[in-house]
């Protein structure tokens, strides 16, 4: 017998709601096998840093974690440092930098960055560093070249990220880390989009960004892979917690998750049938969204995360269309969920130079490892259905009630 797409299987991460969840981008529901490490973790009394046996089994439970990590990050456990969030990793790798740097600071990035990526480099301007911002191509690409005419003999750091948030096109990261440390600058990429999809091993980046929310772990928490020899200035002063970068008592219950939630990423990103899955559902919801008629694929002709699938429907505001889809039980975003709310168009879409009436007219949708074939083409239908009834009653750019 079928399920219905609404239930999830009795082995799936469920989301707490009926309906149907399209929004992994924005946060994954926790799976079993971290949400039992959290527990585990709450019944650990000690501190990490108290020299007695329950500190000692804190410090070893930490310690185990840390190793976990690792290996999704593909370092050394003693490069793992733990932080609250990706945000805050990414604000340790910029800005912690830009603190420790010997001569005057130079920062590459990108428009299309997660915006605690471009808020970091903001305060780091803020400091004195001065900052340049690439722009992608159409299809939200940087071109390695580009990063190379930029370089500067006072660069100290390029951050480009692995994948886009809000498209999912993967960057160059490797290539743009060749180019980076031949001209004696380090590399920072935000792979949160990417951490769990697909292998982080030869990115070749010197500072690496995760969220543990994003692969099926708790929230608030992150770590920030700091290869050897490379020195930052820690955001957070106090005690001397992750080799003196990140004062505070650790998280221990969250990061025991993150660490149970990579090692079971570990165990999907080997398996051949998980890949071929991910395509599979990208081009059945694709193909059942162009029965809406006159859409874009916001991202189309550059690599991209088959997660992540960015749409815009002509005539149709894509905040308009998220909150209908969401009555009747489909959950999606209109871009990155850090700025929903904004009447403001996408960063990232104007940056591709999209124009702002199509880019207020995008709708992401990101599948999770539950999600089947049922779930995409009944939220499919959905949405081409709610796009026909919303091209009947006027013009996309109509203004809009105020939301309570």
């Amino acid at each position: 017998m079928t399920r219905p797409s609404s239930v999830p299987s009795p082995s799936a991460p469920t989301t707490g709601v009926a309906g149907i969840y399209l929004d992994h981008a924005a946060t994954s529901p926790v799976c079993a096998q971290a949400a039992e490490a959290v527990m585990r973790g709450m019944r650990i009394t000690g501190n990490p840093s108290s020299r007695h046996d329950a500190g000692d089994e804190a410090r070893d439970a930490l310690e185990a974690s840390r190793r976990q990590l690792a290996a999704l990050l593909d370092c050394a456990p003693g490069d793992v440092v733990f932080t609250g969030g990706g945000s805050e990793a990414d604000a340790l790798a910029v800005v912690g930098t830009v603190l420790a740097a010997d001569r005057p600071a130079h920062v590459i990035t990108t428009a299309i960055e997660h915006s605690a990526v471009l808020e970091s480099c903001a305060m780091a301007a803020e400091l004195g560093a001065e900052i340049t911002v690439l722009r992608p191509d159409s299809s939200g690409w940087i071109d390695p070249d580009d990063v190379r005419r930029a370089l500067r003999p006072d660069t100290v750091l390029v951050s480009v990220m692995h994948a886009n948030n809000e498209t999912g096109v993967l960057q160059p990261v490797s290539e743009i880390a060749d180019i980076a440390h031949e001209a004696g600058a380090l590399m920072h990429t935000d792979a949160v989009q990417t951490a769990g999809k697909v292998s982080l091993a030869g990115l070749g980046a010197d500072l690496v960004s995760v969220s543990a929310h994003k692969f099926y772990g708790p929230k608030g928490v992150g770590a920030l892979k700091v290869a050897p020899g490379v020195r930052l200035a820690p955001l957070i002063r106090g005690g001397s917690q992750e080799r003196g970068l990140r004062a505070g008592t650790e998280n221990v219950p969250g990061i025991l998750g993150m660490a149970a939630a990579a090692d079971a990423a570990m165990h999907h990103l080997d398996d051949p049938a998980f890949h071929e899955r991910r395509h599979a559902l990208r081009a059945r919801l694709l193909k059942e969204l162009e029965a809406a008629g006159d859409i874009t694929v916001n991202g189309d002709g550059a690599p991209c995360l088959p997660e992540t699938l960015n749409v815009s429907f002509a005539g149709v505001r894509g905040d308009t269309l998220v909150d209908m889809l969401a009555v009747h039980g489909v959950c999606v975003s209109a871009g990155s969920a850090c700025h929903a709310g904004s009447d403001e168009p996408s960063h990232v879409l104007t940056a591709m130079g999209i124009p702002a009436e199509r880019a207020r007219a995008a709708v992401r949708f990101s599948p999770g490892r539950a999600t089947n074939l049922d779930d995409v083409t009944a939220a499919a239908v959905r949405t081409a259905d709610l796009v026909g009834r919303l091209r009947t009653l006027g013009p996309a750019d109509a203004p809009q009630p105020a939301r309570a």
